[in-house]
């Protein structure tokens, strides 16, 4: 199973549309928040199962502020990042979804790619692919890969 993970397009679509061809095809789409009305959009271009999730520029937008997605056995809960203080420090995402007894947590809102796994527990943020903040400032996604044993290895991706 393969799974592309991206945020923050926040309504610009070219990065986006890059890292889709170049990654298809893949089984499914995570959109970690600020699509910016751009969520039907997305999922016909991924043509996939989609799981997208509001963020903190979204207004008005009926997605929900997050949701837990299960990959080959593996739960993982799908968030912006902006309600547990992302920006700040990665200990209130972590503390809430190893809270839930989840295996990991996939945001976004910092605009910078991270992948951290500690015992266990996956930590990821792809980044951004229209207004990266990271050094060098290169837009970025994340990919997910499943193998036979249900182990999940995943890598950070830049256009």
């Amino acid at each position: 199973m393969k799974i592309l993970i991206v945020s923050d397009t926040h309504g610009r679509d070219s990065g986006l549309e890059k890292a889709v061809e170049r990654e298809s095809p893949f089984d499914m789409l995570i959109h970690c928040g600020d699509v910016e009305g751009r969520e039907d959009y997305i999922e016909a271009l991924a043509e996939c199962p989609c799981c997208i999730v509001s963020g903190n520029n979204d207004f008005f937008s009926d997605l929900p502020r997050e949701d837990v997605v299960s990959i080959a056995g593996h739960n993982f809960l799908v968030t912006h990042g902006h309600y547990y203080g992302v920006s700040m420090e990665l200990a209130g995402i972590e503390d809430e979804a190893r809270s839930r007894n989840l295996d990991g947590v996939f945001f976004g809102h910092t605009h910078r790619p991270v992948l951290k796994v500690k015992n266990g527990f996956l930590l990821l943020n792809p980044g951004s692919l229209s207004y990266p903040r990271q050094q060098g400032r290169r837009p970025s996604y994340a990919v997910l890969w499943t193998d036979e044993q249900n182990r999940i290895t995943g890598e950070i991706r830049y256009l």
